[in-house]
């Protein structure tokens, strides 16, 4: 039987969440996904929980599909194949 092979690629997304203090706290990461939909699936549930934050307290506000050479995070070069 022939298994299907999923198309990874690279993003960068930035946005903010609150911290306990109510602060609005920057960030950007750098995740291998299939699509847009599913990265930032990923980084509400990655942050969500790491944090203890509910989706509502995280704002993302920008989603940057990445090439090859522009990734920095080694393990999202494994991820796509590099």
């Amino acid at each position: 039987m022939a298994s299907k092979v999923i198309e990874m690629k690279a993003y960068s997304i930035s946005g903010s969440y609150e911290d306990v203090r109510y602060v609005s706290q920057p960030f950007c990461i750098e995740m291998a996904a299939e699509d847009e939909e599913s990265v930032k699936e990923k980084v509400l549930s990655t942050i969500g929980s790491k944090h203890k934050l509910k989706r509502t307290q995280i704002s993302i506000t920008e989603v940057k599909e990445l090439s090859a050479d522009e990734v920095t995070n080694h393990i999202v070069k494994y991820q796509i194949g590099e």
